[in-house]
């Protein structure tokens, strides 16, 4: 992970299980009682299903409507997300390779983990953002062809699947070798490579490849699903129950991949820094890169294979197809997902967050001044509260697999018998206690 002069300090240690007033052992008795309490109260008051996805959710303000669907609004957001993204190539063909390059802060802490709140707290707000979408968009202009037509549809059966690929790719990049991570010409190519694929699809299939395709987009469409804004079906925005806009995720093929690839690169985040997998690898040192993608891989393909074999499961007790029963699921694994992500980059995005403010007033690295207004701040002044921390990485995870029992119970009575829709969820509620036995002990090893 890049950092500047903190390089090793970032890796998303300090804060640990370490700096917490009770024992590891009690913590995880206590995330289970809650997860199998929670599951018991589900059992007997909820029967039937009560979310009804897109179609819920009280229209906003007619006022606060009008501002935010505005043409002053979204053109004032695109013009600053537009130029930030020019500064950033700016500094990316033109500044030093080196770990002050803003470049670097700005993928791994602004980007990827700064998706995750903007997502939650605007919704899919990358979608109106996305400078590849707004690339296709002006060559089509000078073409004279409409955006959302391409030289054939979009297969039904491709689904998310290259986003998954693209996801995997990214996160291959930031973990598995530093000399890979915080190299500009290497971050930079990998960019290009991604804009020249996506737009090559949209050319091809039409603007839908961006939902399906561009990683960051699905990445940001899928938290969005876990905000309180959304459209309602007849395209009134609305706020509602989060759970509720989670449940109007549509079940498109490959959901569940990208879900896994978003939760299993960030656990092997946590593990490979840990002790145990240093010791390791440095016993293989001229195979370390190796080693990090097959842990990367394993880890990965561990998550789907698991959620896939628990929904395979629960279609055999409730005597439904089983074969797109971990797409219909997979929505469950979003708050799962956003919550360790806030567990395991809080520090990351707060520290590097700030750092990278400052560096982005410098893209040349020539002593540049244009963000004084950040030099002030210290950057890792939150790693002087490590039992706060503490905490609030272990509300994170236990609250995101306590919303994924909620949302896996509600779609489990749609789909379930009612005889059957509470033990049909047995083998789901063993696998979200397995995730979050092993989550919370991966986020406190390092």
């Amino acid at each position: 992970m890049p950092g500047g002069s903190s390089r090793q300090l970032i890796a998303h240690g300090l804060g640990g299980l370490s700096d917490l007033p009770v024992r590891l052992s009690y913590v995880l008795i206590a995330a289970v009682v809650v997860l199998v309490v929670s599951f018991a109260i589900l059992g007997l008051a909820w029967r039937t299903p009560r979310f009804r996805g897109d179609d819920s959710g009280a229209p906003l303000p007619r006022w606060l409507a009008g501002i935010v669907e505005s043409p002053i609004t979204r053109g004032t957001v695109v013009t600053l997300a537009l130029a930030f993204t020019a500064w950033l190539t700016f500094a990316a063909f033109f500044g030093e390779n080196l770990v002050v390059n803003p470049v670097f802060g700005s993928v791994y802490s602004l980007l990827w983990v700064g998706l995750v709140p903007a997502a939650l707290l605007f919704g899919p707000i990358y979608r109106l953002c996305n400078p590849l979408r707004w690339i296709h968009r002006g060559g089509c202009l000078l073409v004279r062809r409409d955006p959302a037509r391409g030289l054939v549809e979009y297969p039904d059966w491709l689904g998310m699947w290259p986003a998954a690929l693209g996801l995997f790719s990214f996160t291959w990049l930031e973990l598995v070798n530093p000399d890979y991570s915080t190299s500009l010409p290497v971050v930079r190519s990998w960019f290009l490579g991604l804009a020249v694929i996506v737009v090559a699809f949209a050319v091809v299939f039409g603007d839908r490849a961006f939902e399906n395709v561009d990683p960051f987009e699905v990445y940001s469409s899928l938290v969005a699903r876990l905000s309180p804004f959304g459209r309602r079906t007849d395209g009134v925005l609305v706020i509602r129950n989060p759970l509720e806009n989670l449940s109007g995720l549509v079940a498109a093929a490959g959901t569940a991949a990208v879900v896994s690839v978003l939760f299993g690169s960030t656990a092997f985040d946590g593990f490979h820094d840990s002790i145990h997998w240093l010791r390791f690898t440095d016993r293989f040192g001229a195979h370390d890169v190796l080693l990090n993608s097959i842990g990367l891989l394993g880890f990965c393909g561990a998550v789907l294979a698991s959620f896939c074999a628990a929904s395979a499961l629960m279609g055999k007790v409730g005597e439904i197809h089983r074969r797109h029963l971990p797409r219909l699921f997979a929505h469950s694994l979003v708050p799962i997902v956003v919550g360790y992500v806030a567990a395991h980059y809080l520090t990351f995005f707060v520290a590097i967050g700030i750092e990278t403010i400052q560096q982005l007033g410098d893209p040349l690295s020539r002593g540049w001044t244009l963000t004084s207004f950040a030099s002030g701040m210290d950057p890792f002044a939150i790693y002087g509260h490590p039992t706060a921390i503490g905490i609030i990485k272990v509300i994170c995870v236990v609250v995101g697999h306590v919303l994924a029992v909620i949302a896996a119970h509600d779609r489990a009575v749609a789909l379930l018998p009612a005889r059957k829709a509470v033990i049909g969820q047995l083998p789901m509620l063993v696998l979200m206690v397995v995730y979050t036995l092993a989550g919370l002990a991966l986020l406190f090893s390092s």
